[in-house]
């Protein structure tokens, strides 16, 4: 099976590996996004999928837009592949492309479809605090994650698992679905399933202002936030930014999913749950944890968080460091 593969970021190196592992694909050629100015130096560096591809010597094209590259059109043309394989590329691809190769477009998308279709799915469905989240295979068209499905693979959601965590999970998983679908297709083993419209939902960008938390929330909305949107989110300490990293909801409902190291937080729970003070306010330094801030219900313990220019620290660590009080005041 000819193959020309679209992907950009960590995410799809698993997926590519595979593709060329396997003795029944040949990959003709990566599109991948322009190298981009990262870190002080604002160095031009290629994206993950093109560092791969340039250790197996693939052909490499990087077109600014490539449904308007001409040069990338024509190439992708020449090249008769049976499939483009499409995972986390960053650019809509057009009708044109999405007609040219024999068995079409074959996208792998970071969730259950229809559930979380857009830029973000990984992110989103932990921001939503879903349970369990998968990979999906579908045939592109020219809607956003609106063609039909091929395969799914489903796996439960880990309490403390955040969206580093789970997206390197769910790439692996989600190269090995590909290629039990592309062997599937080109036997004609699969009936692609039309997804059903009134069960989507939607995954877009995040925006500055979603990496900002309120301690009015609930512990455990604010730990999806978290956790969702790592390492990014938001509050201030001292009039300074602080990140919150990591954290663990101190609610009984929630204990049985702890993993070990905090399983010994049961001893805590007659004292801690005698506790209050005002959203934001940090009520408890709990010895060999932590930081333990109100919330507008439920406590949260910090587990690790970064002042600004500083590296990342566990909360005891920050607590010790700063000589965090009783009754300071986050955001």
């Amino acid at each position: 099976m000819k193959i020309v593969f679209f992907g950009t970021p960590q995410f799809a190196v698993p997926s590519l590996e595979r593709l060329l592992d396997h003795p029944e694909f040949d990959v003709l050629a990566v599109v991948t996004q322009p190298d981009k100015r990262r870190g002080r130096g604002s160095q031009l560096t290629p994206s993950p999928v093109k560092i791969l591809a340039e250790t197996h010597q693939l052909s490499i094209w990087q077109p600014k837009r490539v449904k308007k590259d001409q040069n990338t059109l024509n190439l992708l043309r020449e090249a008769q592949a049976d499939v483009f394989v499409v995972v986390a590329y960053g650019q809509i691809l057009s009708p044109e492309i999405l007609d040219m190769p024999r068995l079409g477009c074959v996208n792998g998308h970071g969730s259950i479809l229809p559930k979380y279709r857009g830029a973000a799915p990984i992110q989103w469905c932990l921001y939503h605090g879903e349970e369990e989240t998968g990979m999906t295979s579908m045939l592109m068209d020219a809607g956003m994650d609106t063609g039909p499905m091929l395969l799914k693979v489903v796996t439960p959601i880990g309490l403390l698992e955040n969206a580093t965590d789970l997206g390197q999970r769910l790439a692996q998983l989600g190269a090995d679905l590909l290629v039990e679908t592309l062997v599937k297709l080109d036997r004609g083993e699969i009936q692609p399933i039309p997804q059903d419209q009134a069960l989507a939902t939607y995954a877009p960008l995040i925006k500055d202002q979603d990496y900002h938390l309120d301690w009015h929330r609930s512990a455990i909305a604010l730990h999806h936030q978290i956790r969702g949107f790592y390492p990014n989110c938001i509050t201030s300490f001292r009039d300074k930014p602080l990140k919150v990293c990591a954290t663990v909801p101190l609610m009984p409902e929630y204990q049985s999913q702890f993993p070990p190291e905090y399983q010994n937080l049961q001893q805590q729970w007659p004292y801690l749950s005698q506790l209050s003070g005002q959203p934001g306010e940090v009520v408890a330094l709990v010895k060999r944890f932590g930081p333990v801030v109100q919330t507008g219900a439920g406590l949260l313990l910090l587990t690790e968080v970064q002042l600004a220019g500083k590296r990342v620290q566990s909360g005891l660590d920050f607590a010790n460091g700063t000589r965090l009080a009783v009754g300071e005041i986050l955001g």
